[in-house]
């Protein structure tokens, strides 16, 4: 039953990285820099990690990229999603399990920089390699300082689900 229960927390989390990937799509930003969003799919993947831990946070982000591109059409889209979050869900974990969980040197809107500076890091560097034009890295300076802001956010929004969830996961128990 304990497995089951765990299943559906996780099928849940998919869900939602999901319609949240989706959601974001839909909003526009007032920033005129070509992949700049807000990174609200990666509030998921930094609770996950926190709750559920490190396999199952990589296994959220892979299903989000593969069912995003099934439910948009956006194969492209794919490689970039893809690469990006599973670097940056690996970084996460890295920081989570060295510098928060044996040193609580960083809190989780710290881990959630250092995911957000990845993601913007891997994405550009996907295409540039994709594009063959390295003069896209003009744009990275600039998608860093907006990666401190929504990595902030994604943080703090992160801090308070996984607060109200471990508590909801410990009455379920």
């Amino acid at each position: 039953m304990l497995k089951m229960r765990r299943n559906i927390y996780l099928s849940l989390l998919v869900a939602s990285s999901l319609a949240l990937s989706v959601i974001e799509s839909m909003i526009p930003l007032p920033i005129l820099i070509p992949g700049a969003k807000l990174g609200l799919a990666n509030i998921v993947i930094l609770t996950s990690i926190f709750i559920f831990g490190y396999k199952e946070a990589m296994k959220i982000t892979i299903l989000k990229s593969i069912l995003l591109m099934l439910v948009s059409g956006n194969v492209i889209g794919m490689m970039y999603s893809l690469t990006a979050g599973v670097a940056s869900c690996l970084i996460m974990s890295l920081v989570h399990n060295m510098f928060y969980e044996k040193k609580k040197i960083f809190s989780m809107i710290g881990i959630s920089i250092f995911g957000s500076i990845t993601h913007n890091i891997v994405q550009v560097s996907v295409a540039v390699l994709v594009l063959k034009n390295s003069k896209i890295y003009s744009y990275l300076p600039f998608l860093l300082i907006i990666s401190l802001f929504t990595g902030y956010f994604v943080g703090l929004s992160s801090k308070f689900i996984t607060d109200k969830l471990k508590k909801n996961l410990n009455e379920i128990s």
